[in-house]
C-alpha cells in the first residue's frame, strides 16, 4: 500500500507530528485529522472493520494528541484543585481521575484525564483546546507558586479484550494488580513510561505515556511484537465504540457553552467541596435552578446512517428544538444511535423527535437511555 501523501493536508511545519508518526505512516494509516495542533491518525481500514477488531482482539492507537499540561511547584495541588470541580483530596499519588476544567460561568473548557504523579505533581491529558494558556492566565491572576508547561510526554492506547495479555507480556504480572484509573512508572528496555489503566473505548484498555520522544518508533514496534500472538493491529479511535459507551467528544458533544449538568456530567462536580474553584458560584446557581437543555441519547429509525460531519437539526412536532452532536450506526445493536441536545422538556425517555439528515431527509427518532451499552462500565473494569 502506498503511504498517505501528507502534502495533501499539510503546509509547513506548524502542525506537529508525534513520536509515532513515521510508524503510523509505515503501517498504512489512510487518513489523519488535526487535534491539539498535531496529526491524529483517523483510520487504517474501514471504521466498522476496526471497530470489530477492537471488540474481538486488541488495537494500538497513536493518541499523542492528548497533550499534557504539567503542573508542579509548591502550590500545585491547590492550583489543580482550583481549576476542576472534583475534590482532589480523594486522588492519591499513583491514581488518575476523569475531571472537567470549567470557566467562571461553569462552562466546560476541557475534560482531561488527570494523573497525580506526586504530592505537587500533576498531568492533565487534554482534549482539543488550549488549556495550557488558560492555566497560565489563572496562575497569573491568583499569584500561586506553580510551574506550568507541556512536557515531553506522548501516549499510545492499547485497547480491546486482549489488551491485558499484551501489557502483561510487556511489563509482567504487576499489570494484574493495576486498578481502573491507576498507574505505575517504569522503563521498557530503557524507554521511560507511565502505564495507566485508562482508555477511550469502554473496553479493557491501557495507555502508555512515553517520556522520551526520541523512542517513539522503538516503543511502537515493541508493543506490536508483544501483541502479535493476540492479533494486534494499529487503528484509529473508534467513534462507534465510544458513542455506544456514552463517551463524549469535547468540541462537539460539549463545549464551553455547555455546563456539566447539561451533558450528564454533574457527578464530576463535588458539591461539598470546601476549597474554592473556578466557576463555583455559577455551578451552584445552575444546579439550584436546573438546566434548560440536556444532552440525551436517541435512536434514529431507518437504514444505517453515516457518521455525521455537521450538527443535524432536530424537530419536534415540526418545530426546531435542537441538534444531533454525534451520530453513527452500531453494528452490534443494529441501530442508528446518537447524542442530541434538546430542551429539558423534550428530554424524557420515549419522547419522539425528527432528525434532518443531509442528503437523506427526515428520520423519526426517540429518546432512549445512555450509555447504549454497559452503563455500569463493567467491561473496562474487568
Amino acid at each position: 500500500m502506498k503511504p498517505f501523501d501528507m502534502s495533501l493536508i499539510q503546509r509547513g511545519a506548524r502542525v506537529r507530528r508525534s513520536p509515532f508518526f513515521e510508524a503510523t505512516l509505515r503501517d498504512g494509516c489512510r487518513s489523519y485529522t488535526v487535534y491539539n495542533h498535531m496529526f491524529l491518525p483517523s483510520y487504517y481500514a474501514e471504521p466498522e472493520d476496526e471497530y470489530q477488531h477492537l471488540l474481538e482482539h486488541v488495537t494500538l492507537w497513536d493518541v499523542s494528541v492528548e497533550r499534557q499540561v504539567e503542573i508542579t511547584g509548591p502550590d500545585a495541588f491547590a492550583f489543580t484543585n482550583l481549576i476542576t470541580p472534583r475534590d482532589l483530596h480523594t486522588c492519591a499519588v499513583g491514581q488518575g481521575k476523569y475531571v472537567l476544567i470549567t470557566d467562571s460561568a461553569g462552562g466546560i473548557l476541557n475534560d482531561p484525564v488527570l494523573l497525580r504523579l506526586g504530592e505537587n505533581h500533576f498531568w492533565l491529558a487534554l482534549a482539543d483546546s488550549d488549556i495550557l494558556l488558560w492555566a497560565k492566565g489563572v496562575a497569573y491572576g491568583t499569584g500561586m507558586r506553580v510551574e506550568l508547561g507541556e512536557p515531553d510526554v506522548s501516549p499510545i492506547q492499547i485497547q480491546g479484550p486482549k489488551s491485558k495479555e499484551v501489557v502483561r507480556a510487556l511489563f509482567g504480572e504487576r499489570v494484574d494488580d493495576l486498578a481502573y484509573y491507576h498507574f505505575f512508572e517504569t522503563k521498557l528496555d530503557g524507554i521511560p513510561l507511565v502505564v495507566t489503566r485508562t482508555g477511550w473505548t469502554g473496553e479493557v484498555g491501557y495507555e502508555l505515556y512515553l517520556r522520551d520522544g526520541s523512542r517513539g518508533v522503538d516503543l511502537w514496534d515493541r508493543v506490536l511484537a508483544a501483541g502479535k500472538p493476540h492479533h494486534i493491529r494499529p487503528t484509529g479511535p473508534s467513534d462507534i465504540r465510544r458513542i455506544e459507551a456514552g463517551m463524549l467528544n469535547h468540541g462537539i458533544d460539549m463545549t464551553q457553552d455547555d455546563n456539566p449538568y447539561q451533558v450528564g456530567l454533574g457527578w464530576l462536580v463535588d458539591t461539598k467541596k470546601e476549597a474554592d474553584l473556578v466557576g463555583k458560584e455559577a455551578l451552584a446557581t445552575i444546579r439550584a435552578a436546573g438546566v434548560r437543555r440536556k444532552l440525551v441519547g436517541i435512536e434514529i429509525e431507518g437504514d444505517r446512517i453515516p457518521f455525521n460531519m455537521v450538527r443535524w437539526p432536530i424537530h419536534q412536532a415540526d418545530r426546531p428544538v435542537g441538534h444531533v452532536t454525534s451520530a453513527i450506526y452500531s453494528p452490534r445493536l443494529k441501530k442508528n444511535i446518537a447524542y442530541a441536545m434538546v430542551p429539558a422538556e423534550s428530554s424524557a425517555l420515549g419522547v419522539e423527535l425528527t432528525v434532518e439528515i443531509p442528503e437523506i431527509g427526515r428520520r423519526r427518532a426517540r429518546v432512549v437511555p445512555k450509555p447504549f451499552i454497559d452503563p455500569e462500565k463493567e467491561i473496562p473494569k474487568s
